[in-house]
């Protein structure tokens, strides 16, 4: 299997201020600006098209490299994230618009929409747009769509999310809390996936293999261990001891 290259995975997420700091070095800083204030300008019945004009030409403007200092982040990205940040509403209203750009916009701008999903403060109004990209065949959106906005989704749509990530190849490092999220229930299902490849006479991805290791080790440790990451060091298996 193939597995899918993306961005790796992030640390808390970035503030808005820091977002602009980064993009304050940028040449399109001055065109960042003068956008914004023009979503934050416009008018119930324009406010749509004039951040939707504004979020495509993010990336033309912008460009797409990675910012050195919010990692995970692409100049296009932390963009159009400072671009819906600059909407100016809240709540209902706010997840309206939200919405609107998302399913108006190609990958990359559905992308950035999820990623600047926890920045915006819509909590659960935000979830219909997480379950679109978790049930599209597209890797960017589903990658996007389990960073820190997957707090919101219910644990049974978190773990058939994961499990589609090992299906499809997408590196399980870019699941938000996946060592405080994983249970006995996502370790069955693991479980029967590797079995079916194995029997198959495919191998089972590294990451997922791991994971499951690291779980089913913890199953077999004192119940204190329930309350710890996956990744703790105690629940990791111990090399056999050398006889002296």
């Amino acid at each position: 299997m193939t597995r899918t290259t993306l961005p790796p995975a992030t640390g808390p997420t970035p503030s808005f201020a820091e977002l602009r700091t980064a993009l304050a070095l940028l040449p399109a800083a001055d065109w960042l600006a003068s956008a914004a204030r023009h979503v934050t300008a416009a008018d119930r019945d324009t406010r749509a098209s004039v951040l939707g004009r504004r979020l495509a030409a993010a990336a033309r403007r912008c460009g797409r490299s990675p910012l050195p200092t919010v990692p995970g982040w692409t100049a296009d990205e932390a963009a159009r994230a400072v671009l819906l940040g600059a909407v100016g509403l809240e709540g209902a209203a706010l997840a309206e618009v939200v919405t609107e750009a998302y399913r108006a916009g190609d990958t990359a701008e559905k992308r950035a929409v999820l990623k600047a999903l926890p920045l915006l403060g819509i909590g659960h109004l935000g979830v219909p747009l997480l379950l679109d990209a978790v049930r599209t065949n597209d890797p960017r959106l589903l990658a996007a769509a389990l960073g820190p906005a997957a707090d919101h989704l219910d644990d049974a749509i978190w773990r058939q999310s994961v499990l589609k990530c090992v299906f499809t190849g997408v590196p399980l490092t870019v699941v938000h809390r996946l060592d405080r999220r994983a249970d006995a229930t996502l370790a069955t299902m693991l479980a029967g996936f590797a079995e079916e490849r194995r029997a198959a006479g495919r191998p089972v991805p590294a990451d997922a293999a791991v994971l499951l290791e690291r779980l089913a080790h913890r199953r077999n440790q004192p119940a204190d261990a329930a309350q710890r990451p996956v990744d703790d060091p105690r629940d990791r298996p111990h090399p056999p001891q050398q006889e002296s």
